[in-house]
């Protein structure tokens, strides 16, 4: 009995990990911390978007129901856009859920055979996919990527990009975080 009561608490330990952890985000789909050390968002899968401060009580991350994103303090200013493009955001159709100093929270559903223009990320951004599909992202010389999402699926962007995106397939719906 020994062996399973230690088994048992090491499988919850392997499951309180963040599902990233860089020098911008910490970001938590499944547990979590019980207090916030650093300002934190909390994004849920119905298109709601909060801000946490620090030392506040944070509800835990539930896995497909909501993501935990605590700002580390490494800012990094936006690039200048020296593109012939339009920044990322706002884009045509997108919804803004949340802007504060630190942070702009998008909500955006791909239309299928309707690309995104050709765009510049100047900001690094999270991303959380809410629905499976697949977006084909293409860069300007004509590289083109597929990209299969599932519901859950969380990415970390660094800015200093372009390209455009297109639904490939299925459906496609995230909230997307941009750091400032």
């Amino acid at each position: 009995m020994k062996h399973l009561a230690l088994v048992l608490i090491l499988g919850a330990a392997a499951l309180a990990q963040p599902t990233i952890d860089n020098e911008r985000v910490v970001v938590w789909d499944k547990g979590g911390p019980a207090t916030a050390t650093m300002d934190t968002v909390r994004i849920d899968f119905a298109g709601k978007a909060e801000v946490i401060g620090k030392g506040k009580k944070l509800p835990p991350a539930e896995l497909g129901k909501s993501v935990l994103i605590e700002l580390r303090d490494n800012k990094v200013a936006p690039l200048a856009n020296t593109t012939k493009y339009p920044n990322a955001f706002p884009r045509p159709n997108v919804m803004k859920v949340l802007e504060n100093d630190r942070v702009l929270v998008w909500n955006y559903t791909w239309t299928p055979g309707v690309p995104t223009p050709m765009h510049f990320h100047d900001k690094d951004v999270v991303v959380i996919y809410m629905e499976t599909g697949a977006l084909k992202s293409t860069t300007p010389t004509g590289e083109e990527t597929v990209n299969d999402l599932t519901p859950g699926m969380i990415r970390f962007n660094k800015r200093d990009r372009v390209h455009t995106e297109v639904l490939a397939r299925g459906k496609s719906h995230a909230m997307m975080m941009e750091l400032k």
